[in-house]
């Protein structure tokens, strides 16, 4: 009997190498951390600050929130206090305001959203068409100013400016023949009051950012545009605006998902017996509940539903936007 043995021939001599080569400059990842880390190391000491500050004030917390389901006792401490599980969520949830500490916080920051998300796209588009330099710079200055003043102080303009007895406001509808109107004083003037002084104060500040984005965009698709003969309203709409929208929808989801998250400060100064019905959020609730009342739990646990809720809007809200423009946080 005769057998057949089969040799399988070698590989070409060039080709042994060039495969040795390739896994070679196939670097790992931890050598091209490494390698980056030697070049550009000052960048990386430069995020040691931030990261530590959010590291000490942000993370190194939220490990006390655990007292949202415990009895909890200064004595004792956060760890050492009795364990009550989700007994301070129940409560909250059938708590009578409960409704409409949701409703109110809700209502309120969506309609801040929806009225300080379009006014300063608006004003930057408009600033960036000026072509005289003392005109644009002095409007600029206008309407950034109102946003380095503090809130104590806006709640105390706006005050004045609305009282029945001392309120320009007052005084000029009354040559009208209108009779005097207490705006503080009617919860359904609160909300307006709030969003508006709101807008007046922030739209200059967030104007800037989208000055910024129409710098960047690329001078050439203007002159394009001109030479195709688009007026200065269609080069907005087709130049302009969607060079600015990943901008403003990474704006608009962040507004989005901390729309629960409305803020305490002036929510709480414009505050009075008379408008708290539509006065009273959830910021608001849990500064009396824990620092007025001394209910620490109830307080953590009505904070911790807050920012709950405001994780899921911010995910879904990103979600639905990556779907939609192709625009999100982590794109």
């Amino acid at each position: 009997m005769s057998s057949t043995i089969e040799v399988n021939p070698a590989p070409p001599a060039s080709v042994v190498p060039q495969a040795v080569a390739t896994v070679r400059r196939r670097p790992t990842r931890r050598a091209a951390a490494g390698r980056s880390f030697r070049r550009h190391w000052q960048l990386y000491l430069l995020m040691v600050l931030p990261l530590a500050y959010f590291v000490i004030f942000k993370y190194v917390p939220i490990s006390n929130a655990v007292i949202a389901f415990k009895d909890y006792s200064p004595i004792k401490g956060p760890w050492g206090s009795d364990w009550v599980g989700f007994r301070n969520f129940e409560l909250f949830f059938q708590n009578p305001v409960f409704w409409t500490l949701v409703k109110n916080t809700f209502f309120l920051a969506a309609y801040t959203v929806l009225a300080s998300f379009p006014i300063p796209i608006i004003l930057a588009i408009a600033l960036n068409e000026i072509r005289v330099g003392v005109f644009k710079k002095t409007v600029q200055l206008v309407t950034y100013a109102p946003y380095f003043i503090s809130t104590v102080v806006v709640v105390s303009m706006t005050i004045l400016v609305l009282s029945p007895q001392l309120g320009f406001v007052n005084d000029a509808i009354g040559l009208f023949g209108i009779p005097k109107v207490d705006f503080l004083g009617n919860p359904d003037y609160f909300r307006h009051i709030y969003v508006w002084s709101d807008v007046w104060q922030t739209t200059g500040y967030s104007a800037v950012i989208y000055l910024a984005a129409l710098a960047g965009i690329d001078p050439a698709l203007h002159e394009s545009a001109r030479i195709d003969g688009a007026s200065r309203l269609q080069r907005i709409r087709n130049v302009d605006l969607p060079g600015i929208m990943p901008t403003a929808v990474i704006i608009l989801i962040l507004g989005v998902g901390n729309i629960m998250s409305i803020g305490f400060e002036k929510a709480f100064l414009l505050q009075n017996p008379l408008n708290q019905s539509q006065a009273e959020i959830i910021a608001t609730y849990v500064y009396k509940t824990g620092l007025l009342n001394a209910d620490f739990s109830m307080a953590t646990a009505i904070g911790l539903f807050n920012s709950v809720v405001n994780l899921v809007l911010l995910v879904v809200v990103n979600f639905a936007a990556k779907r939609i423009t192709g625009n999100g946080l982590w794109s």
